[in-house]
């Protein structure tokens, strides 16, 4: 069986065909933000019927928060028209099935955990470092972790700088506000991948980003933080410093990791997660055993 897999975000969206875990076909468009939700589901809708016949199932990794019980987008802060909509089964008569969905920050950290650079290294915390910012965590036992409501992870919104500028959430020094693309290109007038070539600028973003990441340390001691998104393509210029920044930041007692490194899978994270969700049929315990079979082959 085959799968569609959809990545829907803020800046831009991929659709691609799994023949199980290769990718047979492949489509990535810029996100007309004006547009809002009816350009969206517009062009999803026509780029699947180029496939209708080569795949049986679809999931869907969405750039904003998700209801994952109730199969529903809460919200986008970025594009309009979301609010309380179930894309599901908004998709299910154009695509010929019902899809499953979940944020894209999970389904990415599903895709690195099974397939890139957290294979053997549960648990497991995945940021996404692009337009936004989301986290996505994977459980030792191989599961992913959502909290009482779908809103676990969502590390972009923790206040890394109180009184700091205001976020479109509304709050002030959110995390995102201060550290993703979307505002360093506002805020500083150049996107983040020509700010990140400047050394003394990312002296200074890695203490803000070293910030909200101490949070994810402390409080989940993962074997393994990766970043992906956009602004993970830095490299080495944005990894080196923001390693010693942590370890600078690490309370001096803790013995937790430090293991911080890119997404193995680059911009193809979400749309494996979203395979993975759509093979699983929302199975965790199966995508647990094979998590972990991955883990003892380590």
């Amino acid at each position: 069986m085959n799968t569609l897999a959809i990545d829907i975000g803020g800046t831009k969206f991929s659709m691609a065909v799994f023949d199980g875990d290769q990718i047979v076909e492949r489509e990535s468009r810029l996100t007309h933000r004006q547009g809002g939700r009816e350009w969206m589901v517009e062009q999803i809708t026509s780029i699947a019927a180029g496939w209708r016949k080569k795949y049986d199932r679809c999931g869907i990794g969405f750039g904003g928060p998700v209801d994952f019980a109730k199969q529903r987008i809460a919200l986008s802060t970025h594009v309009g028209g979301w609010s309380n909509f179930d894309l599901p089964r908004h998709l299910e008569t154009a695509l010929g099935i019902l899809p499953v969905m979940d944020n894209d920050a999970n389904a990415g950290a599903l895709g690195e955990a099974l397939y890139g650079a957290g294979q053997g290294h549960l648990p497991l915390f995945y940021m996404t470092l692009s337009t936004g910012i989301g986290g996505g965590i994977v459980t030792e036992e191989g599961t992913i972790y959502r909290g009482a409501d779908s809103y676990a992870g969502e590390i972009g919104h923790l206040t890394i700088r109180p009184g700091g500028p205001e976020c479109l959430c509304g709050s002030r020094g959110c995390f995102e506000r201060m550290c993703c693309g979307l505002w360093l290109e506002r805020d500083h007038g150049r996107p983040a991948n020509e700010l990140l070539q400047d050394p003394a600028f990312v002296e200074g973003y890695v203490v803000d980003l070293a910030l909200g990441l101490k949070a994810a340390i402390m409080l989940l001691n993962p074997a393994r933080i990766v970043i992906g998104g956009g602004i993970s393509k830095a490299g080495d210029a944005l990894f080196v410093p923001l390693r010693a920044e942590l370890r600078r930041q690490i309370t001096a007692w803790s013995r937790a990791r430090v293991d911080v490194v890119p997404a193995a899978l680059g911009d193809d994270s979400v749309l494996y997660g979203a395979q993975a969700l759509a093979t699983k049929q929302w199975g965790d315990s199966q995508l647990n055993h094979q998590l972990k079979d991955q883990t003892i082959g380590d």
